[in-house]
């Protein structure tokens, strides 16, 4: 089971391109200026099977649709079940961009099973110092958008940065 508190089927701040989002519920950070306070307590949302989500996200993508993020709360309060609705979504669709949004730095939760299943992690906590509405897919300085499949290949952490190249990612 796993639980979520709303889907959108449009978002174009979530990751590049035009993507679906899940908001998955918990998080166990209280950053001052939370994007997503609703999303804090881990018993909110509605709980469904990983099946059935999975289900729900692929029945929304169509053509235009670069990709699915999964943001919170923070999704990787719930590793196991996220790693199931991804290995059920890439089993359907393996070609598909996979985003994850965390306030985990990549040091923290590098060797969770689902990091194997995504194409790009924002990791790190929302630090209101070091807030800027100039960056482009992250709240915060400190929060690096960060390239998973070549950063687990050469064992060093490959950051992608969008300022430059949003479109290629």
């Amino acid at each position: 089971m796993i639980r979520y508190r709303d889907i959108i089927s449009d978002s174009i701040v979530d990751g590049a391109g035009l993507r679906v989002v899940a908001f998955l519920q918990g998080c166990p950070r209280r950053c001052i200026g939370c994007h997503n306070p609703q999303l804090l307590p881990i018993e909110g949302g509605k709980e469904i099977s990983e099946r059935e989500l999975a289900k729900i996200l692929l029945k929304k993508l169509t053509a235009k649709h670069a990709g699915i993020t999964f943001s919170g709360g923070d999704p990787l309060m719930q590793p196991e079940a996220l790693f199931n609705v991804i290995t059920y979504i890439r089993k359907r669709k393996p070609e598909i961009n996979i985003w994850v949004y965390t306030g985990y730095y990549f040091e923290e939760i590098k060797d969770l099973p689902v990091l194997g299943l995504i194409d790009v992690l924002v990791d790190g906590p929302f630090i209101m110092e070091e807030k800027s509405i100039s960056l482009v897919f992250k709240g915060s300085r400190n929060q690096r958008i960060i390239d998973v499949p070549n950063t687990l290949k050469q064992g060093k952490i490959i950051e992608i940065l969008p300022e430059k190249n949003a479109v290629n990612i």
